[in-house]
């Protein structure tokens, strides 16, 4: 089954009711003396602060698209690029790329003008649909294409090298473009976090798509009558792929366009929503917020949030345990993926395993795992491998690169270059990312590890650990720290807190700075490496270590 025919039951199902919300709090913030007036009005906001649409909008809208991508006489299977900030515009668009034949490219909203231009390339786009936020960066690169490209722009004041979208659009048949889908269609490219180099272009069929929205509705259980909250970007497998468990259902969804804690929750307050997906930072940031008393949660309506799920990243133990503190009736659930095995849920700790916390759990619905040593041989329980995937929710492949999906795709394993191991009741513990590993003095270390450990200091807020050259050792681990705002930690206090590690494990440089992440969360390791390389990094611990 195709994913696009979800959305046609809905429609034919639910066609009045409310599909999906668009909550701006920055706009709201612009027209209104602050957000804070917003929980005080029990009627509809103002609609440049909210925004919503019926599943019956929702499938004409994407449509209207489909049948507009079909005047445009586009071969089928022909790229379509989408560059938009979340938006309610967003997902109508998606399905009306997909319901025309073509694949829908969703591009990272932080990508330079240069990256841009090389995943239009990578991926032969010939149709791209962008937003206002993005008018500068598409001009700059728009007369240098290699090949070329129709440029649709979602928005008012059409820029004059692109055509106007919702002109165009708005007069083609809402009714459905008629068009033949089959599972084994290739329905999407999805690239790579490009936290270990330049992106890969991730080919999904349909079938991929649909075994997604049962592996999140089998985990989590959506029924219509849960609101799902949605935070991160819509371009990445994960928050779509979470979304879907809800979309197979009929379930509501809000789009919530920041990240500020106060903003989360007022929205899961205001719009009973049920289920919230969480990266680390964000969660976090809410903690912190309550406990400097900038949250007082009686003020809000909380009793209907059932659910609060994490992924995209490794998930300190520490932070379950002070979340459980704060919201004791909380369901909680972590889930593994990578965007090659259409996102989340490949591994999955289980909301009934909450005793597990710290692993990423057991083979997630329709999923098989294996731990595996350099030669594909499965691994003892207990020992360190690495992880391999096996379901419906497996890539084709990369696209345009044979070699790279031969290296991860054999026999219908996807080898994930995550190192594992699986304890003996069966629950699968992340170690590290293969290419992270240190290797000091012949001796493996594994950066997650020691990033957990030292997330137990309360005075920091967030750490990554990389391997930097070392002459007599080869590498040694280096501690990148960020400091609570408010807090204080020097060298000397790090080292001390770091006892607690066995020696061969404790970090030999300390770093005060910030911590990359990109929009999912994954911390940035490469672009650490690059600013505290071997000939950086006295000058940079120079500068940054705070004073005491």
């Amino acid at each position: 089954m195709p994913i696009t025919e979800i959305l046609e039951e809905n429609a034919r199902k639910y066609g009045p009711e409310v599909a999906l919300v668009e909550i701006n709090p920055q706009e709201m913030e612009k027209r209104h003396a602050s957000w804070r007036e917003y929980s005080l009005i029990e009627s509809s906001p103002v609609d440049s602060f909210r925004s919503e649409m019926t599943w019956a909008q929702f499938n004409e809208k994407a449509n209207r698209l489909a049948n507009f991508l079909l005047t445009r006489r586009l071969p089928r299977g022909a790229k379509v690029g989408i560059l938009l900030m979340n938006c309610l515009e967003w997902l109508p668009i998606y399905f009306g790329v997909l319901k025309s034949g073509c694949m829908a490219v969703p591009l990272n909203f932080r990508y330079t003008p240069e990256e841009i231009r090389y995943c239009l390339d990578l991926a032969d786009v010939d149709v791209l649909i962008f937003g206002p936020e993005f008018i500068g960066r598409v001009e700059t690169i728009c007369d240098h294409l290699p090949r070329p490209c129709t440029l649709l722009y979602v928005g008012g004041d059409c820029p004059t090298f692109a055509e106007p979208y919702y002109s165009l659009v708005s007069h083609c048949s809402p009714e459905p473009p008629g068009v033949a889908l089959a599972d084994e269609d290739p329905a999407a490219i999805y690239f790579s976090s490009g936290t270990t180099g330049f992106p890969k272009a991730i080919v999904h069929p349909h079938r991929s798509l649909v075994h997604a929205c049962r592996v999140e509705q089998n985990h989590h259980q959506q029924t219509r009558e849960d609101v799902f909250l949605c935070i991160p970007p819509l371009y990445h497998t994960g928050a779509k792929m979470h979304w879907f468990g809800s979309f197979l259902v009929g379930g509501k969804a809000v789009l919530l366009k920041g990240v500020k804690p106060e903003w989360i929750i007022r929205t899961v307050s205001q719009e009973r929503c049920t289920i919230v997906w969480l990266l680390v930072p964000w969660a976090q940031d809410i903690l912190d917020a309550i406990e400097r008393g900038e949250i007082e949660l009686s003020h809000y309506h909380l009793s209907q949030w059932r659910l609060m799920h994490i992924g995209a990243q490794p998930v300190p133990p520490s932070l379950i345990h002070r979340w459980k503190k704060v919201f004791p009736n909380h369901q909680y659930d972590t889930n593994y993926g990578l965007s090659e095995s259409t996102g989340p849920g490949a591994v999955h700790l289980g909301m009934e395993n909450e005793d597990h916390v710290g692993a990423i759990g057991i083979p997630g619905y329709g999923w098989q795992t294996k731990i595996v040593d350099e030669k594909h041989q499965v691994v003892p329980r207990g020992q360190v491998g690495e992880l391999a995937l096996k379901g419906d929710g497996v890539m084709r492949g990369y696209y345009k690169d044979e070699k790279a999906t031969r290296e991860v795709l054999q026999d219908g394993w996807l080898y994930t270059g995550d190192m594992a191991k699986e304890s003996e009741d069966g629950f699968i513990y992340l170690v590290d990312r293969k290419k992270d590993v240190i290797i000091t003095g012949g001796e493996n270390l594994y950066p997650v590890q020691i990033e957990d450990f030292l997330r137990k200091n309360d005075a920091i807020k967030d750490v990554a650990v990389i391997g930097l050259p070392d002459a007599r050792l080869g590498e040694i681990a280096a501690a990148i720290i960020e400091v609570k705002p408010g807090a204080t930690l020097t060298e000397q206090q790090a080292e001390q807190f770091c006892l607690g590690l066995p020696r061969y494990q404790r970090p030999r440089r300390f770093i005060f700075a910030p911590v990359p992440r990109n929009p999912t969360g994954k911390i940035e390791k490469p672009k650490l490496r690059k600013m505290y390389g071997a000939d950086q990094l006295v000058a940079q611990q120079n500068e940054l270590t705070p004073k005491g």
